[in-house]
This record gives C-alpha cells, structure tokens and sequence, in this order.
C-alpha cells in the first residue's frame, strides 16, 4: 500500500514565537508523526503548499487538484488548515479514481496536547478502506465532501443538514 501525503500547512504545522506572540507556519509534522507512528506501508511526503488556510486561494486549489490528477498515485492524505477545509475538499471532488482524505488539527501538532496524531491517524485509516472520493477526517469522524462544516463556536467539525429533496 502507497499513500501520498501532501503538505499545505494550517495549524498543524505551526510554530508559536514567544517573541511576536503569534503562530506562524512552520516546516511539516506529518514525517515526524509517522515515524512516531511506526507505520508499516510505503509514503512520501509533498510540500505543495506552506499558508495559512485562510490566505489559500482558488488559484492555490486548483493547483493542489491539478497535481492530483496528473499524478500517479491513488491515495492521498492532504494536511491542510480547518478553516477552509472543506472548500477545498469540495474543490477536489470529482477526481476518478483517487480516494482523498483531508485532516489537519484545531492545536499545533508541536503542542504536548493536540489532536493532530489523533486526525493522522484517523485519515490514515479512511484513506485505506474508503471508496474513491473525497472525505474529511476531523473531530473523531469521517465526513464526505459536501457534507460537512466546521463549527466555530463549538471548535469541531460536524455533519451539515441536508435539506431539499435528497434529503433522507
């Protein structure tokens, strides 16, 4: 089994400066929470892209689903920041034949308490036994694309309601 990790930042690659009291983004974790891990399956990891979700564009999404769809690999887990998240995971729907997991973390991976590893661990999973498609691994589930929205107040990712006339 081969899974492509692709790095695009958020809060789960942040550094906090002392000096500035703020976070900025940061060289990424997810080699170091494998390797934690002690996984068994054959990786590698691509830098696509080092923002904040907030400052990631559509320019910078369609980038992100173009290398996807040129490359050669059929599963990915994308670390990306929560607040656009599901943006971009609506952005990537569509792409034949690759299963898509995004996740990324509400702390800093760094911090001693995060859920990071947790959320890895999480998209590692689904990325393995999920159909193809696109799906966001937060808040200790698995959410198809479209379906899902983060809740700010709450600090948590939740199902959206559907409504209309797919609605069961």
């Amino acid at each position: 089994m081969f899974i492509r990790f692709i790095t695009t930042g958020g809060t789960i690659d942040k550094i906090y400066f002392d000096a500035l009291s703020q976070f900025e983004v940061g060289e990424s974790q997810i080699s170091h929470i494998l390797g934690e891990g002690l996984v068994e399956f054959d990786y590698d990891v691509v830098p696509l892209l080092q923002k904040d979700s907030l400052d990631v564009t559509d320019d910078d999404r369609a980038r992100l689903r173009q290398y996807i769809v040129d490359d050669d690999a059929e599963r990915y887990v994308i670390t990306h920041g929560t607040d656009t998240m599901p943006e971009t995971a609506d952005a990537l729907r569509g792409i034949e034949g690759k299963t898509i997991v995004l996740t990324g973390a509400l702390s800093p991976a760094r911090f001693k308490t995060t859920d990071a590893v947790f959320n890895v661990g999480m998209a590692v999973a689904a990325v393995q036994v999920a159909t193809p498609g696109v799906y966001i691994a937060m808040s200790g589930q698995v959410f198809a694309a479209g379906e899902v929205r983060k809740n700010r107040a709450a600090n948590r990712f939740e199902r959206v309601e559907q409504t209309g006339p797919d609605a069961a």
